[in-house]
């Protein structure tokens, strides 16, 4: 280890973390150092000026695309895209089935209104 690097941090002991009697003997076995003219740290190797975080993300399930529609569920529903509306996100929101499958929600509202 270089000695800039050993000068980087400066670690102490904590509080009561070792006897009396060990601190005479460490001091008794190291000289003192003289404390003259010390020279100020170096500046920073670096300095972060920007952040910028990127990020994925995923639904926890198997399938990736609408059970009905078959479009993918990462995209709106083909009938959203076909009329997009401001005041109606369904075709945006997904819809998980109790037996496993994946449905856009406007797709399966949809598929019940017609079959009941």
């Amino acid at each position: 280890m270089s000695e800039s690097a050993s000068k980087d941090v400066e670690m102490s002991d904590a509080a009561g973390a070792s006897s009396p009697a060990k601190l005479k003997t460490a001091d008794a076995a190291d000289p003192p150092k003289k404390k003259s003219g010390k020279a100020p740290p170096p500046p920073p190797r670096f300095e972060i000026k920007k952040w910028n975080a990127v990020a994925m993300w995923s639904w926890d399930i198997c399938a990736d695309t609408c059970a009905i529609c078959r479009n993918s569920l990462n995209e709106p529903s083909i009938e959203y895209q076909a009329n997009p509306s401001h005041t109606n996100d369904n075709g945006l929101s997904i819809a998980f089935g109790n037996c496993g499958h994946v449905f856009h929600l406007d797709c399966i509202q949809r598929w019940l209104r017609t079959r009941s």
